[in-house]
């Protein structure tokens, strides 16, 4: 719980409720003969891996060097396992993406226009006149992460569910998802993927910021907030892993910290949810702009992720969209230092114009999946 105090006694209090979500996907193997090919680099990330809600899928892989991709006429088929509830999804709520190319999608193909067709568990994708290459790079976006897409899919209950993926005749992928409790906080698979977060305490020093409190896996506790004193808190993440091109770890919150009156804290800066690291600025006290009452930001000490854009005491924005902020292109053993081992800050400042609340809240999740 967390409380401000001003020179009015005026109390803000905001609490970050810590759900940590593991999205564990793998590939599994399948039998070659002489004319298929195994896909490559396949994963899906799921938007939300809680059991029975909706989410969106981002389903990648690439198409190996020695196959014969998808001819025109072809397809490429997404099976989803039994459980997940496909409903109303249709070909405006999927984009198509071939080498960050976007392909039109119609109910039916004509010309270089792909058909896009859900029955049953199946999605299949058919050709007319367009082609996937061998070496070619695929994504396919299927919810409210497509440009146009309402609908999404529903999940299952906790378990792991295999979801087969087929280019053209020859070529198949094997990928899995694990839906789990959103209480999980921590986990364990197949003994090849583990996921651990732990809270740090006071006087902690995480890429060059001192931090002012103490965290716990499940919770970030500001405490009072002065306006114009910038607070920090931080928490390890550790991942150990097997897989052989590493990991990813995403952070996203479900909304600004908001009281029960719709007050806001929102994110740095000044409400414009900054994704290019910079420097920590204060919320600039704009009589007629809310927004810049109050923000707070994000840090990683992960120093060469992304070529160290975070090096330097840099900070971005909190999202309702999944940032990577730990990452690693290989095995990881869950203690060295940016491969598998990353602390992770939050910093908050607010101003004397921030309103007056005891119940700020909001929830932080992180998405955490191993790269094949």
């Amino acid at each position: 719980m967390l409380k401000t105090s001003t020179p009015v006694e005026a109390l803000y209090r905001v609490l970050f409720i810590l759900v940590a979500i593991v999205a564990l996907i793998w590939t599994v193997g399948i039998l070659e003969s002489a004319q298929a090919s195994n896909l490559t680099v396949i994963n899906d990330t799921l938007s939300d891996s809680g059991a029975t809600v909706v989410a969106n899928h981002t389903i990648n892989f690439t198409v190996p060097t020695q196959s014969q991709g998808v001819s025109a006429g072809g397809t490429i088929t997404v099976t989803f396992p039994i459980g997940f509830k496909v409903g109303s999804v249709d070909y405006k709520d999927i984009d198509f993406i071939i080498n960050l190319s976007d392909q039109t999608l119609a109910m039916t193909p004509l010309g270089s226009v792909w058909g896009a067709v859900v029955a049953g568990q199946t999605l299949t994708l058919t050709s007319e006149s367009g082609t996937v290459l061998a070496g070619d790079r695929v994504t396919i976006l299927i919810g409210t992460n497509a440009v146009n897409g309402v609908n999404q899919i529903t999940n299952p209950d906790i378990g792991s569910y295999e979801m087969i993926v087929v280019v053209g005749n020859d070529d198949t992928g094997l990928t899995r998802v694990a839906i789990i409790d959103d209480t999980l906080v921590s986990n364990i698979i197949n003994s090849t993927f583990a996921f651990k977060i732990s809270g740090l305490a006071t006087s902690t020093l995480v890429n060059g910021i001192t931090t002012t409190n103490t965290t716990i896996s499940t919770a970030i506790p500001f405490g009072d907030l002065i306006p114009g004193e910038v607070k920090t808190m931080a928490q390890k993440l550790n991942v150990f892993t097997n897989t052989p091109n590493g990991f990813v770890v995403m952070i996203e919150q479900d909304g600004n910290p908001q009281s029960s009156t719709g007050a806001d804290i929102d994110s740095f800066i000044n409400g414009a949810y900054t994704d290019k690291p910079l420097s920590w600025t204060a919320p600039t006290n704009n009589i007629i702009n809310e927004n810049t009452w109050g923000h707070w930001g994000v840090t990683s000490d992960d120093f060469d992720l992304n070529s160290g854009e975070f090096v330097g005491t840099k900070f971005i924005a909190a999202s309702t969209t999944p940032r990577t902020v730990f990452s690693h292109s290989g095995p990881a053993d869950g203690a060295t230092q940016n491969k598998g081992m990353a602390e992770v800050g939050y910093q908050i400042e607010i101003t004397p114009l921030q309103e007056s609340e005891d119940d700020y809240t909001a929830s932080l999740t992180y998405i955490a999946m191993p790269t094949f």
